[in-house]
């Protein structure tokens, strides 16, 4: 009997310890490391493409979520980066992104230095991708994982499909800012319901974050341009292009606010602020704009989380988590970099003389941030 029971013992241990090797073999099976990867150089968001589509890439069996070792051909390397369909790291903080439009995956470091040059890559180094440890940031992943289309028939109007809205808050004048998605690069299907709300608004002057010269006479150059209104503004110069990066923090960055504000100071308004998807760069110069007009952190708040309300239908109210996650790990990032990261209360902090002081560091003269406020609010 006791020999019975010590064979059936025998055979349970083995039984399970198969069950747990194959569950093993079945957790990395088809993660196959994606080696001698071409690189391309991305300098407006500040990141590497690894030259192989999101598509194949996942083929090979990485999952959003997954930590992955990113190794470059000149000895730099990233170790258990999680790899994300989003930006869900912190600002200045590395990962592996396959964002939906993007034609390839990229390594970049999120809001922060470009990871070109801090990698010192040149077009000749190469790059390799291996899986370091299945769903390590899949919590991540799943609280922040979200989506929106491009079709007009999936929102309510034209204005929440634009994420076309007046900034009413603090002390601005009514209707004299406004923020959107953007009027000419129609790589959302946008474009022309931007152009069409902003003509309406009245909108004399645009501040575009996202675009140069250059790249808006290649959107003016297309058979599918199709915004009157801004070639209008465009031709007659009430368009000022600054081409932000994403590196909130980057001395490059703080430049190129102030001159476009500089910029926009001297000319009448109401203006529109944009970039590509009026989300990211806009919400950075919105809230940096409604601070200096005496905005409370809980109107600047409302006004941020709107976009995403627009875009994904997150509000407090619908999904309590995600709206926390994104306002903390999105706006008071913003906010942490506007206030030098002095302020211990976002809430109760003066957020109208950290923005002047903001402005007046990257610098802003006290005549232009007094030209600035006047245009914005109507007072000295």
């Amino acid at each position: 009997m006791k020999t019975t029971l010590r064979t059936l013992l025998c055979l349970l241990l083995s039984l399970s310890l198969l069950v747990s090797f194959a569950a093993c073999g079945k957790k990395d099976a088809g993660a196959e490391a994606a080696v001698n990867l071409s690189l391309i150089h991305e300098p407006e968001f500040g990141g590497v493409y690894l030259t192989m589509t999101i598509d194949d890439f996942n083929a090979r069996g990485f999952q959003y979520g997954d930590s992955v070792r990113v190794e470059f051909s000149n000895g730099y390397t990233l170790e258990d980066l999680p790899y994300y369909n989003g930006y869900y790291v912190d600002a200045g903080d590395p990962l592996l992104i396959a964002y939906p439009g993007y034609d390839y995956i990229k390594a970049a470091i999120n809001n922060g230095d470009d990871l070109w040059t801090v990698a010192k890559l040149s077009e000749d180094d190469v790059a390799s991708v291996s899986l370091v440890e299945r769903g390590k940031y899949l919590d991540m992943q799943q609280a922040r994982d979200i989506h929106y289309v491009d079709t007009r028939e999936s929102f309510d109007s034209d204005a929440i499909f634009a994420n076309f809205r007046a900034v009413n808050v603090g002390n601005l004048r009514e209707n004299v800012l406004y923020r959107a998605a953007s009027p000419c690069d129609n790589q959302h299907n946008r474009a022309p319901y931007v152009d069409k709300l902003m003509q309406q608004a009245g909108v004399q002057c645009v501040l575009d974050l996202a675009d140069s010269d250059e790249k808006i006479l290649g959107y003016l150059g297309k058979d599918s341009f199709d915004s009157p209104y801004f070639l209008e503004l465009f031709q007659r110069g009430s368009v000022i292009p600054v081409a932000l990066n994403m590196n909130f923090g980057s001395d490059e960055f703080k430049e190129k606010i102030v001159s476009g504000l500089s910029t926009m100071a001297q000319q009448e308004g109401p203006y529109l602020v944009h970039c590509t998807e009026g989300k990211d760069r806009t919400g950075f110069v919105c809230a940096l704009l409604e601070a200096l007009a005496g905005a409370s952190y809980d109107e600047i708040v409302k006004d941020y989380m709107q976009t995403y309300d627009n875009y994904y239908g997150i509000t407090e109210q619908s999904d309590a988590k995600k709206y926390q996650i994104i306002k903390e790990k999105s706006l008071d990032g913003i906010l942490d970099v506007i206030t030098g990261g002095e302020a211990d209360d976002l809430a109760a902090a003066d957020l109208a003389s950290f923005a002047e002081s903001y402005l007046q560091k990257a610098g802003m003269t006290d005549d232009m941030i007094v030209q600035l406020r006047y245009r914005l609010v109507g007072e000295e």
